[in-house]
């Protein structure tokens, strides 16, 4: 059976924390920003960190394996 291929798109995303967690920017940061509030617009500058279940399947596709 073939290796199985890492996913691309989801490298580019995501960054692997120490302890495992995944660390992405957060969307909704490129425009219409007049229509948002100060508050939603500085809650978009802190990163996503993502754990669980969904972290388990997105590092095995960063990874691969």
């Amino acid at each position: 059976m073939p290796k199985m291929k890492s996913k691309g798109a989801v490298k580019k995303r995501f960054k692997l924390t120490k302890n495992g967690k995944l660390k992405s920017s957060r969307a909704g940061q490129g425009h219409y920003h007049a229509t948002k509030s100060a508050a939603q617009k500085r809650g978009k500058r802190k990163a996503l960190i993502t754990e669980g279940t969904w972290a388990k399947l997105l590092k095995r596709m960063m990874s691969g394996g």
